[in-house]
């Protein structure tokens, strides 16, 4: 009898030793980006969430870009359990829902506070899990990578939709080859590992993505002209396994969601200190356009079919109209 119930004590203590170095295991985070504070708002988020989970008691690891695989490698890993959290591109959960893309909308949104107010006030960060928590993945945050997105190209200036003639642009999906469309130019998909070889071959001529990417990434080389458009909002965003996330303690849970409060803070404030980055580029060689007003609106305009394609519904980018209270 006393065998028995040593027996038992002794895979009760197991059992509890096992759930308490799992509560404590280490937190695993995808950078997606260079660990530079100054140059990339993706990392100040990681970085923020990291060291906030560490400061309460959790422990947390950085990961280099690509370390743990790429963006669709790390999303299988966040949905099946084995990855607690990556830095990610819009489009990698799209692939379950396509609400998120209502952030990919051209000339829809005016800066970030529009973002977050439908995000959180609008109730749309909300119903995007509503779709990718069942597949095992959960939205934690939107960050902005800088300001809006601007037009990149290695061969002319672009200071109209006319000037898009001829430019071959690196694409992320088939939407955004219609857009490039839209504007008179064409588009290619090129993963981001094969982007800088794709711009010295000719392969792509340029690409869509906020002032600071050539300068962070290195491309300055050979990205000579970039057309200050606004496009959209410059957007990643966190993911975390939803597994992971409900298997939290409701205590460490609510560190979790303090460090992402923490971490979208400080992604905000870090927007606001990205004024310089335009002569940045230009002291890196690059000739900067910016639009006038009428050029500005001839964008807009051309933009049109984007808003008509198969991306998203009416009736999807109407709620996103209402949830930012247009």
């Amino acid at each position: 009898m006393k065998k028995r119930t040593f027996l038992k004590t002794t895979v009760m203590a197991a059992a509890m030793a096992f759930a308490a170095q799992a509560s404590q295991a280490e937190i695993k985070i995808a950078l997606d980006s260079p660990p530079d504070l100054e140059g990339s708002g993706s990392y100040v988020w990681a970085h923020t969430f990291g060291e906030y989970l560490k400061e309460h008691g959790l422990e947390a690891e950085e990961y280099q870009r690509g370390a743990l695989g790429g963006d669709d490698e790390l999303f299988d890993q966040i949905s099946q359990g084995l990855l607690e959290v990556s830095m990610s591109p819009l489009n990698i959960v799209g692939s379950i829902d396509n609400t998120i893309y209502g952030l990919r909308l051209p000339y829809f949104f005016e800066d970030m506070a529009q973002v977050d107010k439908a995000l959180e006030e609008g109730g749309m960060l909300a119903k995007i899990n509503e779709a990718t928590t069942p597949e095992g993945v959960r939205v934690l945050a939107v960050d902005t990578v800088g300001q809006s997105s601007g037009i990149f190209n290695t061969k002319k200036p672009v200071k109209s939709v006319a000037d898009m003639e001829g430019l071959r642009m690196r694409a992320l999906d088939e939407s955004q080859i219609d857009l490039y469309k839209a504007w008179g130019a064409d588009g290619t998909i090129v993963s981001w590992a094969e982007v800088p070889n794709a711009l010295q071959t000719g392969v792509a001529d340029g690409y869509m993505n906020p002032a600071f990417v050539p300068l962070l990434f290195g491309h300055t080389d050979f990205i000579k002209f970039f057309t200050d458009a606004a496009v959209t909002p410059s957007l990643r965003i966190a993911i975390a396994s939803e597994d992971w996330y409900q298997g939290l303690s409701d205590e460490d849970r609510a560190i979790v969601d303090d460090a992402v409060a923490a971490a979208n803070k400080a992604n905000r404030d870090w927007l606001s200190t990205q004024d310089k980055v335009i002569d940045q580029l230009k002291e890196a060689g690059v000739q900067v356009e910016t639009l006038d007003q009428a050029a500005r609106e001839e964008f807009r305009a051309a933009s049109g079919p984007a808003y008509e394609s198969e991306l998203l519904s009416k009736e999807q980018i109407a709620e996103w109209e209402k949830a930012m209270g247009k």
